[in-house]
């Protein structure tokens, strides 16, 4: 078993959303109907909204597409929506932007390490234990101990260093 993933790559270009988008919302109803937890149509449309696109998207930029789409939705609903998703490891939450985004794993509890694209916002997620480890190693010869773990990585994907921007 390979002890490091890439839970979501950089998406090319040329990536077909639509097969993403669905994949994403038919785990997320396999998960709760497992887990016996409801999906609420609030909640997948919030997660759909996360899913939009691969870039991290902010509570208030979901409240505005609900309200587009004639919900009374109030920011309460967006964060009780958000928190659920987070908690159930459908979405995370990416400290740095205030923003959320997608989760390709949720079955599996996993610490992220996240790289974003300063130029098109774009998000990888790895869940890499040799970082982890290290990390752990270096806490212990503070005898800090960590409690929770979000690594944050800003630059540039390739295809924005590729194409000059």
């Amino acid at each position: 078993m390979n002890k490091n993933k890439v839970i979501s790559p950089f998406k090319p270009a040329s990536h077909q959303h639509q097969k993403c988008l669905k994949s994403a919302i038919d785990a997320a109803k396999k998960h709760c109907e497992l887990s016996g937890l409801r999906l609420t149509p609030i909640r997948q449309r919030v997660l759909e909204l996360v899913w939009q696109n691969h870039e991290p998207v902010k509570a208030y930029d979901i409240l505005d597409n609900l309200k587009k789409g004639k919900s009374s939705s109030a920011p309460p609903t967006v964060y009780r929506a958000l928190d659920f998703l987070q908690d159930e490891g459908l979405v995370h939450k990416i400290e740095s932007l205030n923003a959320y985004v997608g989760c390709n794993n949720p079955k599996e509890l996993h610490n992220s390490q996240f790289f974003i694209c300063d130029d098109c916002g774009a998000v990888a997620e790895l869940d890499d234990v040799d970082i982890r480890e290290l990390l752990q190693k270096k806490a212990h010869r503070f005898g800090f101990r960590i409690a929770d773990e979000m690594v944050e990585i800003k630059g540039q994907c390739k295809e924005c260093h590729e194409s000059g921007v």
